[in-house]
């Protein structure tokens, strides 16, 4: 028997950790009200998924781009998005865009297994799969980078895009922008304001 789970896949998949990515957007929404002297929109998920994958080179087209949220207790929440909720409203939907479509699931870390074990399985499970021709990931890489950077680097034959806050400490055999940019993005920070 096989004791990992059979998810159908998309070819292109987004693995997000939410503990992080709401870490990053309050920290970036408090600075740049205080630096801007206003308050920043809310952001609309539509347009920060949108944001990153376009950073990741997705071009329009009839792509299918499945977005995985791992979260915990903590975390179940986006914060300053809408929608938020990763159970009730973002488990099990999708939007069209000129871009292809856009599923999202959300993958609770409940019991046994913590948020890291959790993206960390998920990451294994993408890495593995036929389906998937590119990862794009946002893991809490102060948290557990390390683990992330050493089984992407062994990753084969995939195009694999990792959102990240500061540079790699060492040379990655992936690609890596900057997660700040499609954030201040999506919060309505206007280049000219920088």
């Amino acid at each position: 028997m096989n004791d990992k789970p059979q998810i159908k896949l998309s070819e292109t998949v987004v693995l997000i950790d939410a503990a992080f990515l709401n870490f990053v957007i309050t920290d970036m929404k408090k600075y740049f009200e205080a630096t801007l002297q206003r308050t920043l929109q809310e952001i609309d998920l539509s347009m920060l998924t949108t944001y990153l994958t376009l950073d990741a080179g997705i071009a329009e087209g009839k792509n299918e781009v499945q977005f995985l949220f791992v979260y915990d207790k903590e975390s179940g929440n986006l914060v300053h998005c809408q929608p938020s909720d990763l159970e009730k409203e973002l488990n099990g939907v999708a939007f069209q865009s000129p871009y292809g479509e856009y599923s999202f699931a959300s993958v609770p870390s409940e019991g046994m297994v913590s948020r890291e074990d959790l993206f960390l399985d998920l990451l294994s499970i993408v890495a593995d799969s036929a389906d998937v021709k590119k990862m794009i990931l946002v893991s809490f890489n102060e948290e557990y980078g390390k683990k992330v950077t050493d089984a992407l680097n062994k990753v084969q034959g995939k195009e694999i895009v990792q959102f990240r806050m500061n540079e790699p400490d060492a040379p990655v055999a992936y690609q890596w922008d900057m997660l700040a940019f499609p954030v201040m993005q999506a919060l309505g920070i206007r280049a000219d304001e920088l």
